[in-house]
């Protein structure tokens, strides 16, 4: 099955889909914590009243995680889930 059209297609979907995204979050994730550590000052530049751009940048870190959980849900709905139903159908109906 591993080696099947059906299955390639599904796993070249999802690493099409998800290893970039892990990619380019990890990347945002580690600039946040370079800029935390190295840049203390800009970090520290006030935006709006007691706000930084710390906290702007830390909330934005939730709300980017939240974003591309939303994102790849969508897309597994889309592409993903459709996939693998049909290799589990034609499975079981060989079974």
């Amino acid at each position: 099955m591993q080696s099947g059209a059906e299955f390639t297609e599904l796993r070249r979907s999802y690493r099409s889909f998800a290893f970039p995204l892990t990619v380019a979050f990890v990347l945002w994730y580690l600039l946040y914590v370079l800029l935390s550590n190295y840049a203390g000052g800009f970090m520290g530049t006030k935006v709006l009243g007691n706000i930084n751009v710390a906290f702007v940048l830390g909330i934005a870190q939730f709300v980017t995680t939240f974003l591309i959980a939303w994102w790849y849900s969508r897309h597994a709905a889309a592409k993903l889930d459709p996939k693998a139903e049909a290799i589990k159908n034609r499975l079981e109906g060989d079974a």
